[in-house]
């Protein structure tokens, strides 16, 4: 099949509660916010979403619902990742089903598997579809990052293994990428503050927090990027730093709920345990934060 390029802004979508249940209205709500803003393509049921607290009915039905919701006007990535590999091979396969465009697959955390074990896992799930995946490195929630020698290798095997989100918080890291596999490999930062970095030696976009409630801001500030203006990127990216900074005030994706239920596109900040609301002197933090940028 054809691949769709994938890159520019890509919103990690919150998957919004309420009263225990997902609200349907909300994220259709969300949705729409999104694509009326000029998001590149959504990620339901990443770990933003909330993912390990789903249960599997709910994760596809999220799934099905963003794929409904935005009717192939915007790419749907699905968040199919997981510790245990057949559990990523069943959620990719129905994800597929379900007409999600491409999936997001996070290293197996916790149980800190050897970089064969690595590719073993990702080479089980590329078989499971033939749609795009993305590879996602996040070592401070994973104990591992994704190798180069493993990316190389994935990608000499898998036609559709040519995308990474990179959050490990290393510039380098994009460099080392880029100099092992230059254009067959598509980087996307992980990391909002580090968006503009990264791109400045080689990655191609974002899979953003932030743009779940500054769609229009995270998504210029790429677009400039992309185009080389750094110095416009740069003065926007100075104006953006503090929210971007501070929506990580407490674990993701508490600050961001409280920030997008703050402008009434979610009906409540509702966040499943083990994460809990934000307290007192986080509130007072964030607040003026997204005031001073009109949220």
């Amino acid at each position: 099949m054809k691949l769709r390029p994938l890159t520019g802004t890509i919103t990690a979508l919150v998957t919004p509660f309420s009263q225990g249940q997902v609200d349907y209205a909300s994220l259709k709500k969300l949705v729409a916010y999104q694509i009326k803003g000029g998001i590149d393509g959504l990620v339901p049921v990443g770990t933003t979403g909330e993912s390990p607290t789903l249960s599997h009915e709910e994760h596809m039905e999220v799934i099905r619902a963003v794929v409904g919701y935005s009717a192939g006007r915007v790419p749907v990535i699905a968040g199919t990742g997981s510790n245990s590999t057949h559990e990523a091979v069943e959620l990719t396969k129905l994800s597929h089903e379900a007409g999600a465009d491409a999936m997001l697959v996070v290293a197996p955390y916790y149980n800190k598997p050897s970089p064969e074990g690595l590719f073993r896992h990702f080479c089980s799930v590329a078989e499971a579809t033939d749609k795009p995946i993305i590879l996602y490195s996040i070592p401070g929630r994973c104990g591992i990052e994704i190798g180069v020698p493993v990316v190389e290798r994935l990608r000499s095997k898998y036609n559709h293994v040519r995308w990474i989100k990179e959050a490990g918080g290393s510039v380098d890291r994009v460099d080392q990428l880029k100099n092992a596999l230059g254009s067959d490999i598509t980087v996307l930062s992980g990391d909002d503050s580090l968006t503009l970095p990264f791109m400045s030696v080689g990655a191609e976009g974002v899979i953003s927090v932030a743009s779940n409630l500054f769609v229009r801001e995270v998504s210029l500030l790429v677009r400039l990027a992309a185009s080389g203006d750094y110095a416009k990127a740069t003065k926007l990216h100075r104006k953006l730093y503090p929210m971007f900074k501070t929506i990580f005030i407490e674990p993701n994706p508490v600050p961001i709920k409280f920030a997008v239920h703050r402008a009434g596109l979610i009906s409540s900040l509702e966040v499943r345990e083990p994460l809990c609301d934000m307290g007192e002197v986080s509130v007072k933090t964030l607040e003026p934060v997204l005031a001073s940028l009109g949220k």
